[in-house]
């Protein structure tokens, strides 16, 4: 406080002697206004040290930087808690990409499996039919050969009666006949 006075003083000092320097006469200390102004700045920082206004400014000041300074650990801690927590999302995201990349490699995996028994049934089921159909060409060529070994004793039956009457006498020979014709029937088919 002291050393604004000390400063407070020069200066009016200094002002006085710059102007009398200057070449103009000095009006006088009393009738200078900076003499009055140095006297009020004195005793308001006089009232000011008396009152102890410094001391609440120190102490504002002091709490101001306290508070700041617990606002900065605050601050501190809540960046490290978040960097923490964007690590911990990093790694689950990782992670997540990991299975991600897991499942997707199994789901190749299950269609590559899948399709090759798709085909494999597709291809047994193809055989079965085609054996089927063959099976079912052969009955049918069987039973076609079958109807035509039937029609073609019918027709040599009947044939052979035909001409077995031509060249026989009806009389004697029936019973002959029919019998031969029985037999041939049943050999036939």
């Amino acid at each position: 406080m002291l050393t604004l006075a000390a400063l407070a003083a020069a200066a009016a000092e200094e002002a006085a002697h710059g102007a009398a320097e200057a070449g103009h006469a000095s009006p006088g200390l009393l009738q200078d206004s900076a003499f009055y102004v140095l006297i009020a700045f004195l005793i308001v920082i006089g009232v000011f040290a008396r009152a102890g206004v410094h001391k609440m400014i120190v102490s504002g000041l002091d709490k101001r930087a306290a508070k700041i300074a617990d606002e900065i650990n605050e601050v501190r801690k809540m960046r490290e808690e978040a960097q923490e927590l964007l690590a911990s999302y990093q790694r689950r995201q990782r992670e997540a990409e990991e299975e991600a990349a897991g499942i997707i490699e199994q789901a190749k995996k299950d269609a590559a499996r899948m399709t090759a028994e798709a085909r494999a049934k597709i291809e047994d089921q193809t055989e079965r039919r085609i054996k089927a159909a063959e099976d079912k060409i052969a009955r049918a060529e069987a039973q076609a050969v079958s109807e035509v070994r039937g029609q073609t004793a019918d027709l040599a039956i009947e044939a052979a009666r035909v001409i077995i009457r031509e060249r026989m006498d009806g009389g004697a020979q029936g019973p002959f006949i029919d019998k031969a014709i029985a037999g041939l029937r049943d050999k036939l088919n």
